[in-house]
């Protein structure tokens, strides 16, 4: 079955509460998963990390522990109740271990789960692909590919070959496999759940032993035979070539047709995202107060020699490095923020957009219409190569942020389609090799300084496309190379706190101090 990005899915959301989108929200909805595999019934939790990986050495510190407490309990990631979570599964009643041990992971962001109640034990594994994005990639022993863009139907039965035949006939459905686990089940993907009727049927045959209903956990879902226009930037071109689109139409046709909703609806969720990152920012330039972290409220500081003409010239550039800021000290603080394209690298797009918006007084819809030309850069990304600073070092989050938003700012200058491109190109060509090493094994720094230099870094891009620069190579190449830079940093320079700023002698003191404060990442103001 085909699966493409999704703007909305892949690109620019989830809205979400936590340092790391591919620790916290990701981790949040595959404790969803894990929930609905149970029935809502869990006792006892044992979750393994890899020590090879990126979890074992940052699942407390950078949030992967808050977001699968707070799937387990069933929120969504922007419960206020998130930096409590450790609490909340606790008074739950629900015992949790987590093990590291050779799991034998080949994804630096692999969660292998075991859940039991008095009834039963299930056992999942699943990975973080990036700016929240999931796949379960085993149940109880055997393999699946889940996203959490499908109703997903489990029957556990004796003979599923018996079965077939009346699920082929009763079901109106998107996929139906057969997996030969630790118990064999059938595996159904769907637009809706099987109604209450034919699950009694199915359990009067004798042959069922349990159903298990697991529900979507993406806003925009996948179906069979689904289609895109283009899924690469020539092939946008190509489709183009006698419509004459700006590129946030083409992003509007893109994801309608991804999405199975009108171009309206389109632009409505994009509004409504706009909005929230619109309230974070202002919330941030308000001062944001939160114990467990490195840096204080550094925006209101900027605001303050900004408004006593204290700074070097530049007011676009300076407006937009203090919204970076802003937005990065909500995150930080447990705000609410939207991923964009991860919550690592939040900052530098809405930064640089809004910020450009603000100095040129432009409106609204501008900004919407902005966002959306970002996220169709950030689709070729996602199809092509990586947003999880564990598989492709930062290059992968605030190098594509800056990428989507070179492309956006030049639409915003009114410039034409292949300067967006050129734009895009030039900024991630900036961006090669770009590693991951937050400092105290927080995502704060040198996070804020690199969201800055990605924000700016766009809007440099982006005058030196809106002159007809030569970008060289083209966008698509530029993807693909990003692709197999990240493969080949080295994986302590990759989010695993074990290389790079890191391991300085000045960031493990403060890690100390850190972790000396009584319930570290769950501590605040």
């Amino acid at each position: 079955m085909n699966s493409y990005p999704s703007i909305f899915n892949d690109v620019i959301g989830p809205v979400m509460r936590g340092p790391s989108s591919s620790h916290c929200a990701a981790s949040l909805r595959i404790g969803r998963l894990c929930r609905d595999l149970m029935s809502e019934k869990i006792n006892h939790i044992l979750i393994e990390f890899d020590p090879k990986g990126s979890l074992a050495t940052t699942h407390k510190s950078q949030g992967s522990d808050m977001g699968l407490f707070g799937g387990f309990l069933g929120w969504e990631a922007f419960d206020e109740r998130l930096p409590e979570s450790e609490r909340y599964i606790n008074l739950a009643g629900i015992t949790v271990e987590i093990e590291i041990l050779d799991i034998g992971a080949s994804h630096p962001n692999t969660y292998r789960i075991t859940l039991s109640n008095k009834e039963e034990s299930r056992r999942i594994t699943a990975i973080s692909t990036g700016g929240g994005m999931i796949e379960v990639i085993s149940i109880d022993g055997a393999e699946v590919s889940m996203a959490g863009d499908f109703c997903e139907t489990l029957i556990y039965c004796k003979s599923p070959e018996s079965l077939l035949p009346f699920l082929k006939g009763s079901l109106d459905y998107d996929e139906l496999s057969v997996h030969s686990g630790d118990l064999p089940f059938i595996e159904i993907k769907s637009q809706q759940f099987p109604d209450t009727a034919i699950c009694q049927e199915l359990m009067a045959t004798g042959q069922v032993l349990f159903i298990k209903k697991l529900s979507p956990v993406l806003p925009v879902m996948a179906r069979k035979d689904l289609r895109v226009p283009f899924i690469t930037c020539a092939g946008m071109l190509d489709f183009n070539q006698d419509k004459g689109m700006d590129l946030w139409e083409l992003a509007v046709t893109y994801e309608s047709a991804r999405g199975n909703i009108t171009h309206q609806e389109v632009m409505e969720k994009m509004l409504a995202i706009v909005r929230i990152m619109d309230q974070s920012i202002q919330s941030g330039l308000r001062g944001t107060k939160y114990a467990d972290r490195i840096l204080g409220s550094q925006s209101v500081q900027l605001q303050k020699q900004l408004n006593n003409n204290r700074l070097i010239g530049g007011d676009v550039n300076n407006t937009i490095i203090m919204y970076v800021s802003a937005m990065m000290e909500v995150k930080s603080s447990m705000g609410v923020i939207v991923a964009a394209p991860t919550a690592g690298s939040c900052g530098a797009l809405p930064g640089a957009i809004f910020g450009t918006a603000s100095s040129l007084h432009m409106t609204e819809e501008d900004t919407v219409k902005a966002m959306l030309a970002a996220g169709l850069i950030g689709v070729f990304i996602a199809a092509h190569a990586t947003f999880a600073a564990e598989v492709g070092g930062c290059m992968a989050e605030c190098g594509s942020g800056s990428g989507m938003a070179a492309a956006a700012l030049v639409g915003m200058a009114k410039g034409s389609l292949l300067q967006s491109i050129a734009a895009a190109s030039l900024a991630l060509q900036n961006s090669l090799g770009l590693i991951c090493d937050p400092i105290g094994n927080r995502v704060e720094a040198p996070c804020l300084g690199r969201n800055v230099m990605a924000a700016t870094n766009a809007v440099s891009c982006a005058n030196m496309a809106l002159s007809d620069y030569d970008h060289l190579i083209s966008l698509d190449e530029v993807i693909e190379t990003m692709q197999k830079v990240g493969n080949e940093i080295h994986h302590t320079l990759r989010c695993t706190n074990l290389g790079g700023l890191s391991v300085t002698r000045a960031a493990k003191k403060i890690e100390e101090k850190l972790n000396e404060q009584p319930q570290s990442f769950f501590k605040s103001c």
